[in-house]
């Protein structure tokens, strides 16, 4: 198989992620469906972050046993701190947007005018936050879908050619689910998202899977593959306490338990594919 057609199937691997993403187009989902979106995508993320930080931890845990402890120093501090990053760089991100829609909110000097004074305005600020954070999901999910790419290249340039097209079926299974899970956010508000912004979301969820694909087939990093891997980490962690929020907010706790059972099972179900094949 040649390199090209390789890349081909990390392509499909990634973009897989669009068959989730048309749940975002639903129109006003009754409360109940809200807080059962919230929580199944919820409960694929906390999986997520599970797989990843495992992945991540393998190679030093290796190292460890191995009495390779410069390499386990070098791997571990790099594990850290991208995780580090990829967690409290959202924090301060959030943060800044938060003032920056503060300032965008106040009221000039004199009279305020009545859009100043519509309620609608309090409803597009809630649906511009779920918009970034529906983006961040992508990020930290694209972040981890590049780490899955690189597993792809890096099998097909060791001659693991049935191995590579094993994960490319099961990362793109998985990929799908996790489409769900980036839009489930914005479709618990009940606005219906532009299937332009369906088309972004997916590109930067997805296309990662392409590049790592890429990469991974000239470059072979257990560092590299560390460091992406826990930053996504990181950031799919943040995204997972803003999510619990929400659900706070949508009440309903026994749909919630049961939507976070859901989401957990749907993530191991699909990973199972990916561990049949022996990754």
């Amino acid at each position: 198989m040649s390199s090209s057609e390789i890349t081909l199937l990390g392509a499909i691997a990634g973009f897989t992620i669009y068959l989730g993403l048309p749940i975002g187009r639903l129109r006003s989902p009754a409360p109940n469906l809200r807080a059962l979106l919230n929580a199944v995508a919820t409960g694929i993320l906390i999986f997520l972050i599970w797989d990843v930080l495992t992945h991540a931890w393998e190679p030093i845990d290796g190292a460890l046993s191995e009495h390779r402890y410069a390499s386990a120093v070098g791997n571990g501090t790099v594990f850290t701190v991208c995780l580090g990053i990829g967690l409290v760089s959202l924090v301060y991100f959030d943060r800044y947007i938060a003032r920056r829609a503060a300032r965008g909110r106040s009221f000039g000097p004199g009279a305020a005018t009545v859009g100043e004074l519509s309620t609608s305005k309090p409803a597009s600020s809630a649906v511009t936050g779920f918009f970034d954070l529906s983006m961040m999901i992508a990020v930290g999910i694209g972040l981890h879908n590049f780490a899955e790419g690189l597993a792809i290249g890096n099998s097909a340039a060791g001659g693991q050619l049935q191995l590579a097209v094993l994960l490319v079926i099961g990362f793109g299974l998985h990929n799908a689910t996790e489409g769900f899970g980036i839009v489930a956010p914005l479709a618990s508000t009940g606005s219906t998202i532009p299937w332009g912004r369906l088309g972004v979301l997916g590109l930067v969820g997805g296309g990662p899977t392409f590049l790592g694909t890429v990469v991974g087939q000239h470059v072979v990093n257990d560092t590299l593959a560390i460091g992406f891997l826990t930053l996504a980490a990181g950031s799919i962690l943040y995204v997972v306490i803003e999510l619990l929020a929400v659900a706070r907010k949508l009440g309903r706790k026994e749909l919630t338990t049961w939507g976070l059972l859901l989401g957990v099972f749907l993530g191991f179900v699909t990973d199972a594919v990916v561990t049949a094949a022996g990754a």
